[in-house]
């Protein structure tokens, strides 16, 4: 069974004016989403600015978020790192605090082979009895997760179960999921390829619009699970310039000013992240009314 299907949200962490994280306004968010449909909540990822949390922080971010949850949604720790050892420990922890299953992205900077990525994920799922998730984002790492490296670790490893495909490459995941049979559970890092992933077997989405548009980003999964494929591709479209707007600047700097828009600030962006530019932000504005979430 699939850890979740539908959309799960790449939720933000709030952070206050001095930098602390703020757990009342994290509270909220994690509310927010489950009150509007959200299927699962992954949390410290690329939106939650991971790269920038302490390790305590990070750990204490998961704990709170799943004591929030408490089992009333799937709760997917992001744990990767380009430290092995590293990716091992926060695992270790995100298990110990009862997350349902961790989310591992592919060690940037390292720009490991693909043996060397086969052993990292293979090492941090061995370490942990949840399932895992692979995360191959090419354009934040520096390095792509070959289809046969992630056929290869799924028929190897019992709980290496799913892959988050971002590369943006179509032919890619196809091959991904005739290589693994169509077994492995696809979800889509791009909100602009939620219908075209699921078209190939894919099982949702991880996704920033979620965070703005909760109730219509699930429902974009909810009708071409349903088979109506029509009217899954129309909210698609429909999507389309609100997702721009959101990826007009590096994430989360958009969708933390969007969240503001609505009146649910998440605070200040950590450095090396700065405010959004004015140009972007009515860009933004804008395109959010259209889309009916503002």
């Amino acid at each position: 069974m699939a850890i979740f299907e539908g959309a799960a949200v790449a939720i933000t962490t709030p952070f206050k004016a001095n930098g602390e994280v703020d757990f009342d306004r994290f509270k909220e968010q994690i509310e927010y989403q489950i009150e509007n449909s959200t299927d699962a909540i992954v949390v410290c990822g690329t939106t939650g600015e991971a790269s920038t949390l302490t390790h305590e922080e990070h750990l204490e971010v998961i704990k709170y978020c799943c004591e929030v949850v408490n089992k009333r949604i799937p709760v997917i720790a992001g744990t990767g790192s380009n430290c092995t050892s590293t990716a091992i420990y926060l695992s270790k922890e995100a298990e110990k605090v009862g997350a349902d299953g961790i989310l591992v992205v592919s060690p940037y900077y390292n720009k490991a082979t693909q043996k060397g990525l086969y052993e990292h994920f293979k090492m941090i799922a061995e370490s942990v009895k949840i399932p895992m998730i692979l995360y191959n984002i090419q354009g934040r790492t520096g390095v792509n997760i070959a289809p046969e490296t992630i056929a290869k670790l799924f028929n190897d490893v019992e709980n290496i179960v799913a892959v988050k495909e971002a590369s943006g490459n179509i032919s890619q995941v196809a091959k991904i999921m005739h290589l693994t049979g169509g077994k492995i559970d696809l979800y889509s890092g791009n909100d602009d390829q939620i219908v075209p992933i699921m078209s190939l077997g894919g099982k949702g989405v991880i996704s920033v619009l979620s965070i703005v548009a909760p109730k219509e980003t699930h429902n974009i999964c909810e009708y071409y699970k349903n088979g109506d494929v029509k009217k899954a591709c129309e909210e698609q479209l429909r999507a389309l310039p609100l997702i721009d707007a959101l990826f007009s600047e590096v994430n989360p700097i958009p969708v933390k000013k969007a969240i503001a828009l609505q009146g649910r600030d998440t605070g200040v962006v950590r450095r090396p992240l700065t405010e959004m530019e004015e140009d972007h932000a009515k860009v933004l504005e804008k395109a959010m009314k259209e889309f009916g979430v503002l």
